[in-house]
């Protein structure tokens, strides 16, 4: 099958994909196979419907706990029920979202690689996926974290005989009961779970640096200014901190309830993993159950290999959203757009940046075309 043709390729349909869609559609651009007279998109979607990672978020996340979600752009979330699962309150809003803008994502597609087809920088790029390939002018890629979850390589680790699990993995804190669970990890996955998991059974907590925590509110300053030092990171070709890394963690009142109880006394790393626990670092030893690793997630690019974006520290060198060697490929939902704003944000970004750059290739390719058909003469 010959691949597809299209303008812009989307790659993701989480919050960040759906904001690109959304501003690819006001500025002209219309779903491949509708209307061939305009510009044309297409959003791949590996998930099994609309959501994102909320679709896979633990059921006791209610809308009341969960980090401030902002809407997405062009239609307010509906009035929230603030005991409802985040999950299935955020996978309806993405859902009507898609429908009522007439986004036309196409799933389950998953993408295994993106490839430059020639040489040419004006040239397309070739996305290779299990429904076929698509060739596009230009590339938005907003995959997110939640498929690649961080495990930490530690010794000893494979000798455990309980239970270990990632975040990505948890479900609920009722399969844990008279079980003693390790985790580890210093941002709000871990302490949210660590107040969840010791309601029904007992609990250690191991970072490996000593937490901060706010007592102030977290302001629109403090988040601005956490997301310029990740977006200083990215700029110089480094792997991107989250957020929290950076603004600490707030106090809320259900996390002043469990340090009252004693739950986030944080203890110093374990240095190796054994048997029936880990080892202490002053030479003590833990039993454990259960070791749930809160350790976060990195983002998933591997299908863009091929394109060797990655520079010697490690991540890739960005200009906004843009990868600052290949102007035909943005990253949104990434490093300082990690966040729900920053996603929204990023998506107007880069179509903006994008369809500037493919206008200017359109009228430099006619110009060539122009000057060939004059030697000709």
């Amino acid at each position: 099958m010959p691949a597809e043709p299209v303008d812009v390729l989307v790659i993701g349909a989480g919050q960040a994909g759906l904001s690109a869609a959304y501003h690819l559609r006001r500025r002209g651009f219309r779903a491949a196979g509708t209307d061939q007279a305009r510009p044309h998109y297409v959003v791949l979607d590996a998930e099994a419907g609309p959501g994102g990672a909320w679709r896979h978020r633990w059921q006791s996340l209610r809308m009341a706990t969960v980090n401030g979600i902002s809407d997405l752009p062009g239609m307010a979330q509906p009035e929230v029920d603030p005991c409802e699962p985040s999950s299935e309150f955020l996978t309806r809003y993405f859902s009507d979202y898609e429908r009522d803008l007439e986004l036309h994502v196409r799933r389950p597609v998953h993408v295994s690689a993106v490839r430059r087809e020639d040489t040419d920088p004006r040239g397309r790029l070739r996305v290779e996926t299990d429904e076929g390939t698509w060739q596009a002018r230009g590339l938005i890629n907003a995959t997110g974290t939640w498929t690649k979850p961080f495990w930490p390589i530690y010794p000893g680790r494979d000798s455990f005989r309980g239970r270990q699990l990632h975040v990505a993995d948890y479900v609920s804190a009722d399969e844990f009961r008279d079980q003693h669970v390790v985790v580890v990890g210093g941002g709000i996955s871990a302490v949210q779970l660590l107040d969840e998991i010791s309601q029904v059974t007992t609990t250690s907590w191991f970072t490996r640096r000593e937490p901060v925590w706010r007592d102030d509110e977290f302001t629109p300053q403090a988040g601005h200014d956490a997301v310029a030092l990740v977006e200083e990171r990215v700029r110089r070709g480094l792997p991107p901190q989250s957020v929290v890394s950076v603004t600490g963690l707030i106090w809320t009142p259900a996390l002043r309830a469990a340090g009252e109880r004693g739950v986030l006394e944080r203890r110093p790393m374990f240095t190796a993993i054994e048997p029936e626990g880990v080892r202490l670092a002053g030479g003590g030893f833990q039993k454990a159950d259960v070791i749930l690793w809160a350790t976060g997630f990195r983002a998933a690019l591997d299908h863009l290999a091929p394109l060797h974006l990655r520079g010697p520290g490690g991540g890739i060198v960005m200009d906004g959203t843009q990868v600052a060697a290949e102007p035909r490929v943005h990253l949104i939902g990434y490093g300082p757009s990690s966040s729900t704003i920053g996603a929204n944000r990023a998506g107007r970004a880069a179509v903006a940046s994008l369809a500037k750059w493919l206008a200017s290739e359109a009228e430099q390719t006619a110009a060539s075309d122009d000057q060939s058909r004059v030697s000709l003469r």
